[in-house]
C-alpha cells in the first residue's frame, strides 16, 4: 500500500550567506541540492534571466539554498510556492523570480520593448554549442509520429524554386570551388558502405527494374569509361583536358611523332 505521507516536493529559496533576503523562490520534486546544482549548471551555460544574471554573480560558497516548505500534493505544492513568492516580496524581499509561480505556464507576457531588446543583444551572438552529455537531448530520440509530422511538413519544400539554390550554377554557388577532404571521402565512404548503405539488404521489384528499364530504353549507355571516352571524345574529335584516357592518348601520340622525327 501506497505510504501517503511520503512527500511530494518542497519549496525552496535562494540567498546569500551574509544576507537574510531571498533572491529567488522555486519547487521541485527533486533532493533540493540536485535542483540547486542544475541552477549553477544552466547560469554557467549563459542563459540570461534576472535570477541567472544575479548567479553569475557570485561564488558557490556565497550562496545557501534552504528548504521553505513541504507539500504531500502536487497541486498544492504549486499553491504555496505562489504564496511565498507573495509573502516575501510583501516583506521587502527583491526577488528575481519572472512570474508569481505556480504550477503550468508562467504566464509572463513580454511587452514589444522587451522583444526588441531581447533581439538586439542576440544579434549577432554566437549559438551555444552543448556537445555531448551537456547538450539537454543526449540520448534522447524524436517519436515516430513527431519524425513523420516533420516528414511531411517538409516534403516537397527544398524542390525546383524553393529550393534557395535553384539556379546557381559555378561561381554562384556556395560550394563552388570546394572539395572533400581523402579523409572526408574516405569516412563517408565507410559510413555508407555495407549496413550503412540505405540500400543494403534490399532489392528492386520486378515492378521497379520494368520501369528503370523502359526510362533506359534507346539511350546509349557506355559500359566502361573507356568506351564513354571512346565515344564521346574519340569519335568526336573532343579533347577534354580532365579526362585520363585523353591525356593518355595525347601522350602517346606525342611519343609517336618525337618517334618519328627521330627515325627521319
Amino acid at each position: 500500500m501506497e505510504d501517503s505521507t511520503v512527500e511530494i516536493g518542497s519549496v525552496y529559496g535562494v540567498r546569500l550567506r551574509r544576507e537574510r533576503e531571498y533572491r529567488y523562490v522555486g519547487i521541485t520534486t527533486k533532493p533540493i541540492s540536485r535542483r540547486f546544482s542544475q541552477h549553477l549548471k544552466v547560469a554557467r551555460s549563459g542563459r540570461k534571466t534576472p535570477f541567472y544574471d544575479w548567479l553569475r554573480k557570485q561564488t558557490p560558497d556565497s550562496l545557501l539554498v534552504e528548504q521553505l516548505d513541504v507539500s504531500w500534493d502536487l497541486e498544492e505544492l504549486g499553491q504555496a510556492e505562489r504564496d511565498w513568492i507573495r509573502h516575501l516580496r510583501l516583506g521587502g524581499d527583491r526577488l528575481l523570480n519572472l512570474s508569481e509561480g505556480g504550477l503550468g505556464p508562467t504566464g509572463v507576457q513580454w511587452t514589444e520593448e522587451q522583444r526588441e531588446a531581447a533581439r538586439l543583444r542576440s544579434t549577432g551572438r554566437r549559438g551555444l554549442v552543448r556537445p555531448g552529455e551537456e547538450n539537454p537531448f543526449y540520448g534522447g530520440r524524436h517519436t515516430l509520429e513527431q519524425r513523420t509530422k516533420w516528414s511531411q511538413e517538409r516534403k516537397g519544400s527544398m524542390l525546383a524554386e524553393a529550393n534557395p539554390n535553384f539556379g546557381k550554377f559555378g561561381p554562384n554557388h556556395p560550394s563552388f570551388g570546394r572539395s572533400m577532404t581523402e579523409e572526408a571521402r574516405k569516412a563517408l565512404s565507410e559510413a555508407r558502405t555495407g549496413i550503412g548503405n540505405p540500400n543494403f539488404g534490399k532489392k528492386a521489384s520486378a515492378e521497379t527494374r520494368a520501369k528503370m528499364s523502359a526510362v533506359r530504353k534507346g539511350k546509349p549507355m557506355p559500359s566502361s569509361r573507356r568506351n564513354a571516352h571512346t565515344r564521346h571524345h574519340t569519335n568526336k574529335g573532343v579533347v577534354n583536358p580532365t579526362c585520363q584516357h585523353c591525356i593518355d592518348d595525347a601522350a602517346q601520340v606525342k611519343l609517336m611523332r618525337e618517334s618519328e622525327t627521330t627515325n627521319d
